[in-house]
Order: C-alpha cells, then structure tokens, then sequence
C-alpha cells in the first residue's frame, strides 16, 4: 500500500487538472491558430504560464485503484500488476484467461 500522503496528492492533482481543462483547451487553441496576431498567441501562453503546476496534466501518475502503487499499472484495468494477477486467478476479470502454450 502506497502512503496515503501520495495518493491523496495525486487525487489533489486530478482535481485541479479537471478545474483548469477547459481553459487550458481554449488557450491551447488560441496558441496553435496561425491565424491569430503573435501578441494574442503571446499573452495566452502568459496566462497558461500563471495556472499553479498542479494544473498540468503531464504531473498526474498512473496509480492502482485499490492499492496506489504508482508502478506496473495497467491502464485498462485501473489496477497493479499484482492485483490484476490476483484478479484473474480469481476469475474475477472477465474475458482474461492465464497464457498457456
């Protein structure tokens, strides 16, 4: 089990990215338009510069949902790599089946 320090400040993290999404995008989108004069392009990126760190995606970390390992987690499951094993030798898991040849 992973400190509960770590995995309630990456719960912090994903609630401040989801808080800043949306004007993230629309920044984004300003940034990208060549269209736009390179003043406007220049002051969204300013704005998107003032967000707290917190607010970028690229912080949040991959986490088991019932253990909060931060390694060897399988996005499609949401779990550890031990966990899911434990899982789908419980039969647990739909549509997994132990590799034999």
């Amino acid at each position: 089990m992973a400190k509960l320090a770590l995995i309630n400040r990456d719960l912090k993290r994903r609630k401040m990215v989801e808080k800043y999404a949306k004007k993230r995008a629309e920044l984004t989108a300003i940034i990208n338009d060549q269209s736009r004069s390179e003043e406007e392009r220049f002051a969204a990126r300013l704005e998107i510069q003032a967000f707290p760190r917190d607010a970028s995606p690229v912080r949040l970390r991959n986490r088991c949902q019932l253990t909060g390992r931060p390694r060897g987690v399988y996005r499609k499951f949401g779990l550890g790599r031990s966990k899911l094993r434990e899982f789908v030798m419980l039969g647990q898991v739909p549509g997994v089946t132990k590799a034999s040849w």
